[in-house]
């Protein structure tokens, strides 16, 4: 089967049957102990302006996936769209520049995505504020809290203007109240700009909270094993009863895909 990796950047959103399309899309990688297959015959859309989480034990090729999905990887079989153009990536590391400003290092995106000088300045400024940031455009990187540091890097991600963000477990290293903070903050901003969000998690809380779809990835190789909508109105708390009673059916999903891998 040939790989094809297609990203048409032509339509609007509201022509966009899709913001995201995986199909049939498996990826091996080979090593001194010979070929290892991570990813096997995925399929899985992302609707325009839907928040969907992948979830899944470690290892089990969610980071991967994430990475094909950006197009920092081709799959070994089946193809990818993305019809909006190159997503924006988030990783669990803010990765900013620590010799510029908070509001430099979006600029950095500005000026990749092509806007002009002039302009640079004031959209670094309104991502901030979009973020809740304003009046940091000026602080230095080690000037930041952690919290504050994954702000800075969503506000750069935003800055690429895509319909797509990918986010590789952007909250997982920040303390809990840091990271229900940001779980609301993400949620609004998603509302706010009708963005297509894939968020990649192991925490089935986050995973609930945060998104409209779970998607359950098999322990490796990676397959779709179960998906769920989710139908708890937003805003959500994490300690709410019904994410808590939905997050405990999928565990016990989770924990008998860790099972079954374990008895391979």
């Amino acid at each position: 089967m040939a790989t094809t990796l297609a990203k048409a950047a032509e339509g609007t959103v509201a022509e966009q049957t899709h913001a995201a399309r995986i199909e049939h899309v498996s990826k091996s990688f080979s090593g001194p102990a010979g070929t290892q297959l991570v990813l096997d015959d995925v399929s899985l859309d992302v609707a325009p302006g839907e928040f969907v989480t992948i979830l899944g034990a470690s290892g089990c090729g969610k980071s991967t996936l994430l990475n094909l999905v950006a197009g920092l990887d081709r799959p070994t079989l089946g193809s990818i769209e993305t019809p909006g153009g190159r997503p924006a990536l988030m990783f669990q590391e803010h990765a900013l520049f620590p010799w510029l400003t908070a509001g430099k290092n979006i600029e950095l995106a500005l000026r990749l995505r092509g806007l002009p000088r002039a302009a640079r300045k004031p959209e670094a400024e309104r991502l901030l504020e979009l973020v809740r940031l304003g009046g940091a455009y000026d602080k230095r990187v080690h000037e930041l809290s952690g919290g504050m540091r994954q702000r800075v890097a969503l506000a750069r991600a935003l800055a690429q203007d895509s319909q797509l963000l990918l986010m590789d477990e952007p909250f997982a290293a920040l303390d809990a109240i840091t990271r229900d903070v940001l779980h609301g903050e993400l949620t609004r901003i998603w509302a706010e700009t009708n963005l297509s969000v894939l968020f990649v998690t192991h925490n089935v809380r986050e995973a609930v909270r945060l998104a409209e779809r779970v998607v359950l990835l098999s322990s490796r190789p990676g397959r779709v094993a179960k998906e769920w909508t989710v139908d708890i109105p937003q805003p959500r708390r994490i300690e709410d009863a019904d994410v808590a009673e939905l997050s405990v059916e999928i565990t016990e999903h989770l924990r008998g895909e860790i099972r079954r891998h374990g008895q391979h």
